[in-house]
């Protein structure tokens, strides 16, 4: 369950008028918090900021999952759950108590390096230089087809 400040910062946002994923940012923000305090650990940098965004889903942040080819088949239908989960209120059942004690103490042995300035970096920068390239070969096309 996120924090109460996170969820009135998202609804600040969302007031505001900022993008989905300018809300979605501060249940990422709270995620990096939890494992910098050691309230857990994340295998990598990608793995925090999927939790922090499928928190962002089921608190009713209207982030879209990626598109096919963006994201494993896996990720993108756990995306679709998580975000039926915030806009519906469905499956609010108290969830299991053996599966999120099994869960936590999962991350609590994971490492505490994922929420690093170095490893948010390295993460920012690999998404830039992806963004990059996406974009270059999208305008290359049109040239192409202006030609």
């Amino acid at each position: 369950m996120p924090e109460k400040k996170t969820l009135e910062r998202a609804r600040r946002d969302k007031r505001q008028g900022k993008s989905a994923s300018t809300q979605a940012g501060e249940f990422v923000r709270e995620e990096m918090e939890h494992i910098r305090r050691g309230k857990h650990g994340a295998r990598s940098t990608k793995q925090a900021i999927a939790i922090g965004l499928s928190k962002a889903r089921r608190s009713g942040v209207d982030l879209k999952a990626p598109k096919k080819g963006k994201a494993s088949a896996r990720t993108r239908k756990q995306a679709d759950r998580d975000l039926k989960k915030g806009k519906t209120g469905e499956g609010r059942k108290k969830p299991s108590a053996k599966r999120s004690k099994a869960v936590r103490g999962a991350l609590k042995r994971e490492g505490r390096s994922a929420a690093s300035k170095r490893s948010l970096s390295k993460q920012a920068k690999t998404a830039a230089r992806k963004r990059r390239q996406t974009g270059a070969t999208i305008s290359s096309a049109r040239r192409k087809k202006a030609a």
